[in-house]
């Protein structure tokens, strides 16, 4: 219980130290006046709309009123929609999140098999063309390899659509048909970091005592390293997937660009064209907000999978 408060205060620090960071970054980049203002219009009509936009107050007044709307729940109205930008982002965050779960759980079910592959056989010709091609994937460039899935599988062979969610149920095949490109770009990284990450972490786990120790003891090597060898593994696989979940909701940009995927990162790229402040602001906060919870969850997490680690020592 005193590592989860100690947690959650730092993550109230990290919060409020983040929000300073995040509102004045974003003042310094550009003034949207420039933008969202008619440049035909007025002096007069001018002023009224830098008023209108709350642009003409200090920055630190305007950090007062951001601080304030954000302890009600509201991190102001965006320039572009009239809406409030964090209605804005949360109608865009269940795509992301649908996306970037898909991303997690193919990484996890194809990194995983094949890392417990490499490390158990390391030799093998199978174990060195999984090393190799886990190199490979985590040096192509996401956009790259993005307009390539486009071009194969779209464009050349027709089977997939390139752009969109689709629409029906979400486990009709139009929907899941419009997921399989763009998650497949997102996770193509994570599986080569997973698949390295368990291989490392299997052939260091067929050096300890307990598995020479279960050898001794007759016991079948399938066993071993599907039992024996395998929970010792899963427990930096785990902890490092999960963090990485973090990295997928934030980094899904460039993914959700390349196939038009109607999620926050679509959103973040349109509003950062137009200098829409608020919804900027508002998406990096909901961002960080992420992290921190997914980082306090991995913490739990792990000390629950390794007993070894003190709930008081677990990071």
């Amino acid at each position: 219980m005193g590592f989860l408060i100690r947690r959650l205060l730092q993550s109230l620090l990290v919060v409020a130290l983040m929000s300073a960071l995040v509102f004045f970054g974003v003042f310094v980049i550009g003034n949207p006046a420039d933008i969202l203002i008619d440049p035909e219009a007025t002096q007069l009509e001018r002023l009224e709309a830098i008023r209108t936009l709350g642009l003409d107050q200090p920055v630190w007044v305007q950090y007062g009123h951001f601080v304030a709307n954000a302890l009600q729940g509201e991190m102001g109205r965006s320039f572009v929609y009239n809406q409030p930008a964090l209605e804005l982002i949360l109608e865009r965050l269940p795509a992301t999140l649908e996306l970037a779960t898909t991303a997690l759980a193919l990484a996890l079910l194809l990194g995983v098999p094949l890392g417990l592959w490499a490390g158990a056989k390391p030799q093998s010709l199978p174990g060195r063309a999984i090393q190799t091609g886990s190199i490979l994937g985590v040096s192509f460039p996401s956009f790259w390899q993005g307009l390539m899935l486009v071009l194969v599988f779209s464009v050349l062979l027709g089977w997939l659509p390139s752009s969109g969610r689709g629409s029906g149920p979400l486990l009709s095949w139009d929907r899941f048909s419009h997921l399989i490109l763009p998650a497949l770009n997102l996770a193509l990284f994570k599986i080569s970091m997973v698949t390295r990450l368990t291989a490392n972490a299997m052939r260091e786990a067929l050096t300890m005592d307990y598995i020479d120790y279960a050898r001794s003891k007759g016991i079948a090597s399938a066993r071993i390293l599907g039992v024996h060898a395998l929970k010792n593994v899963m427990v930096p696989v785990l902890t490092v997937t999960g963090m990485e979940f973090g990295g997928l909701i934030a980094f899904a940009v460039v993914t959700e660009t390349v196939f038009a995927w109607p999620g926050m990162g679509k959103l973040i790229v349109d509003s950062i064209a137009v200098l829409d402040r608020p919804v900027i602001v508002a998406y990096l906060m909901v961002v960080v907000v992420i992290f921190i919870t997914i980082n306090l969850v991995v913490d739990l997490l792990y000390s629950a999978l390794d007993p070894r680690v003190r709930l008081d020592q677990a990071r």
